[in-house]
């Protein structure tokens, strides 16, 4: 294989990643470029002003194109809405073949009959066919079941459909701005390439992305995907709790959050306090460090909460041996894996992108490993590059190309 440049966008609510790699053959992926740039018009990962929204995505890109206009051209970008939608699917197909063996067109056709099976409302695209398992004459939990010899091909199946609409606004602000979309992927299944690992991914391990406007949720077992969700709750929620509880605008409630920040209150001392005017001049006054630690718990729990009634559901709350990993910008919140302990009945974490399918180009570099906000950036381009492994490049997971996408769209 050539070398090949693969940039993963991450256009998030408050801010915009892109990490830049190059992918040749035998060699681990070589860091080029970590961006970081305000983002603005979006709300809960959804674009709601697009003249706002593509200035903010043109000037990433623009810095993007001085260094290679070729890693302009080959885009992974995340869907972070919470308005996606995951469903149970199934696909039943007779072989066809008279000796009874299974081959690539009848794995090829099950799987699209999954995608067919479920009812989707006209305004809404698939995004993922992600297998779960294939059965043949019966016998589950099989990987892949070309070769094998069978009467009857089954195929369990997680459905993700995307409103419409919020893919043709984040397709069409990278555009606008000169760059070329290669896939799309749904959030909180990309930050999982990045920050769980394979024996996470066996044990069994939820990775809670807490975002700045929305939450994401996915869940692995036996290195199989339980499920994923998304929350229309995220940190900047946290930071307007603080502006209202406080009597301060939300800038200043994002600030006291981020310097003076805990998640649990009950570990903050009575006798600490806040100087507001530190941070405002118009606030006069000082405020129990306890009471800034309620605010913010309060909101973390009711997040929390949501996160642990999808584990109910999904039937894994507090039956995870891997625990809760945390990510995003929210993640850096002292004292919020106590949190989740607490309110989640698991072991808690924070997670970083697991650096050694990369090779950073400079130590200044290097340390974006360690920033859990990152985690879907990198996870993007690892994504990508698994794709240019497979030889599918500009194809969407399930094999829903892009270009049947974009004619969805346009008449």
């Amino acid at each position: 294989m050539a070398s090949l440049l693969i940039t993963g966008l991450d256009i998030g609510t408050g801010s915009i990643k892109a990490v830049v790699v190059e992918k040749c053959r035998g060699r681990p992926l070589a860091l080029k470029m970590v961006l970081r740039e305000p983002s603005f018009g979006l709300r809960r990962g959804a674009i709601v002003d697009l003249a706002e929204a593509s200035s903010s995505v043109n000037r990433i890109l623009s810095e993007i194109k001085k260094f290679s206009k070729a890693a302009a051209k080959n885009i992974y970008l995340s869907i972070g809405t919470p308005q996606i939608k995951v469903q149970s699917s199934q696909g039943i197909t007779p072989v066809s073949r008279a000796d009874n063996e299974i081959y690539q067109e009848d794995i090829d056709k099950v799987v699209v009959m999954a995608s067919q099976s479920v009812n989707m409302a006209p305004n809404r695209t698939i995004i993922h066919n992600i297998t779960k398992e294939f059965i043949v004459d019966g016998v589950g939990d099989i990987y892949d079941p070309l070769g094998l010899s069978g009467n009857r091909l089954e195929v369990r199946s997680l459905i993700v459909d995307a409103f419409s609409p919020h893919i043709k606004n984040l397709m069409r602000v990278t555009e606008l701005a000169g760059g070329e979309i290669s896939g799309l992927v749904f959030g909180p299944l990309v930050v999982c390439r990045s920050a769980l690992s394979k024996s996470q991914k066996e044990l069994g391990t939820a990775l809670v992305d807490l975002g700045f406007g929305t939450t994401g949720l996915s869940v692995y077992e036996e290195s199989k995907l339980v499920g994923v969700a998304k929350f229309p709750l995220g940190a900047v929620n946290v930071s307007n709790d603080l502006a209202i509880g406080l009597r301060v605008p939300a800038s200043v409630g994002e600030e006291i959050k981020l310097n003076c920040g805990y998640a649990l209150a009950k570990d903050v001392g009575h006798k600490e306090s806040v100087e507001l005017k530190k941070f405002s001049p118009e606030a006069k006054t000082a405020v129990s460090k306890r009471f800034v630690a309620e605010i913010i718990e309060s909101r973390l729990s009711e997040i929390l909460e949501l996160v642990g009634n999808e584990l109910k559901l999904m039937k894994k709350f507090g039956e995870l041996p891997g625990g809760v990993v945390l990510v995003g910008g929210g993640a850096k919140l002292p004292g919020l894996t106590d949190l989740a302990r607490s309110e989640l009945k698991l072991s808690s974490q924070i997670g970083f992108t697991l650096s050694q399918e990369f090779a950073a180009e400079g130590s200044d570099l290097s340390e974006y490993f360690e920033e859990p906000e990152y985690a879907t950036a990198f996870g993007l381009a690892l994504w990508g590059s698994d794709a240019a492994e497979r030889g599918r490049g500009g194809l969407l997971t399930g094999g829903f190309g892009l270009k049947n996408l974009i004619r969805y769209f346009v008449p």
